[in-house]
């Protein structure tokens, strides 16, 4: 038993948590861990750890190794697939399953989860309970896991279920988002299930379908892997569901309720956390109802004699929207892209393969950022022509190279690196490294500086 799961989606229908640079399967929404490690922790109790596979863009494949890697020390940065090009779930999926096969030998036969990396799933052993049964009777069909319907919801597609057999149902017709009426019929006939986007199947079952319903990429699965990538962009974009779902007759469904959501919006996030037992005392309420209130920066918000709103804030920017509205984030995003605002893509935030800094300050000609640098992990060697940078250990060990100098600072100590002066920082410890950095100068634009 194996498991890919996909980690290559924007997510902009949670901006401003959710940024190109740092999507919305690597935030923390419900939990202390974020999205990404959330599912990967349910299948490691499902499978070895090593059985479990990603495929990323190449933006973010640091990202997923660098979370991962947090809660499981020993994973392998080749366990991460980087897609050529990011074109849809179809393509990537093909490419995950023939790297199992091509490259790592597991046999046509052997069952995969194919699952999405940002779901959210209240009842954990429920989940693996539906899992491991699907498992063990999806044989050369492509199941899914289809959730129990618990409202009229409009946000999620739904699946007809057709004849029962023993442990599944038949899937009849796949169904796009319903309008309310719709969705209400839906409810109420106890025919449909959601669709979850979660599949079991082989890649002996792959192949047989996407010969039947892609042949486009079909004709290019049995070239050797470096013929397939180097092709890849050649694939048509197109997702699991259009290529092989809605057409195939060997979908079977597996139906399961263990309070599941795609966490799609923030009507969805609000969703599963008023339903947890919390309460904050940064976030007052004076007067008001149906109000949900998510700070990534714990700032104390204040409401009085308003209804039915949902507020985020994060480090650089605020929404305010009307509850059961969220999918219309999409209208701010395409204003953020036509008006070409940085907000959009980027946070103060920044995630780099060494680590991540914070911007605290961005002045004109003072900069203060906050540096985590992982253990053995290093930032290039450099130089700035226009600025100095005074360094402040606040946590952890570092080595510090300064023109000629190699000093080891702990916390507590600084050090001062002037302008035109070669430079790294190395954390050489087994904790993480912070530090604060002092950058001054009358140029503090990132293109000053010289790569060694």
């Amino acid at each position: 038993m194996y498991s890919i799961i996909l980690c290559g989606g924007s997510g902009t229908r949670l901006w401003p948590l959710s940024r190109k640079n740092y999507p919305k399967q690597f935030l923390s929404l419900y939990s202390d861990k974020s999205l990404l490690q959330e599912t990967f922790l349910r299948m490691r109790d499902m499978m070895p750890a090593k059985n479990i596979f990603f495929i990323s863009d190449g933006e973010n494949f640091f990202n997923v190794f660098n979370q991962i890697k947090e809660v499981d020390g020993e994973f392998k940065r080749e366990q991460i697939l980087v897609e050529p090009v990011s074109i849809n779930t179809a393509p990537a999926i093909v490419l995950a399953m023939k790297y199992l096969n091509d490259v790592k030998k597991i046999g046509e036969d052997v069952p995969v989860i194919i699952l999405p990396a940002d779901h959210y799933i209240k009842n954990k052993r429920e989940f693996l309970r539906v899992m491991k049964k699907a498992v063990k009777n999806v044989n050369g069909y492509v199941g899914t896991l289809g959730i129990t319907p618990t409202k009229p919801e409009t946000g999620y597609g739904y699946i007809k279920k057709g004849k029962k057999l023993k442990n599944f149902y038949e899937a009849e017709e796949f169904k796009e988002k319903p309008d309310k009426k719709n969705a209400q019929k839906y409810l109420k006939s106890g025919d449909y299930v959601w669709n979850s986007g979660m599949y079991i199947f082989n890649y002996k079952t792959l192949k047989e379908e996407i010969k039947k319903y892609v042949p486009e990429i079909y004709s290019f699965i049995g070239k050797r892997m470096d013929v397939f990538l180097s092709n890849f962009k050649k694939l048509p974009s197109i997702s699991i569901d259009y290529a092989i779902s809605e057409k195939s007759d060997k979908v079977i469904i597996f139906e399961g309720n263990f309070g599941w959501s795609d966490i799609g919006s923030f009507d969805g996030l609000a969703d599963v956390l008023l339903k947890k037992p919390r309460k904050n005392e940064r976030h007052i309420k004076i007067n008001s109802e149906n109000i949900f209130i998510h700070s990534e920066t714990n700032k104390l918000i204040s409401t009085m004699g308003v209804r039915d709103l949902i507020i985020i804030e994060n480090n650089d920017s605020i929404l305010i929207q009307k509850r059961g509205e969220s999918e219309n984030v999409r209208e701010v995003v395409d204003f953020l892209k036509k008006k070409k605002i940085r907000e959009i893509n980027h946070n103060v935030i920044v995630h780099r393969p060494w680590g991540k800094y914070e911007m605290l300050i961005d002045g004109s000609r003072h900069k203060v950022r906050k540096l985590i640098i992982y253990p053995g992990e290093h930032l290039s060697m450099q130089l700035h022509h226009h600025r100095s940078e005074h360094c402040i250990i606040i946590k952890g060990k570092a080595k510090v190279i300064s023109g000629r100098r190699k000093v080891f600072l702990g916390a507590n100590e600084s050090i001062l690196i002037p302008q035109s002066t070669k430079h790294q920082i190395i954390n050489p410890g087994k904790v993480n490294l912070e530090i604060i950095e002092v950058q001054t100068g009358d140029y503090l634009k990132d293109d000053d500086v010289i790569i060694f």
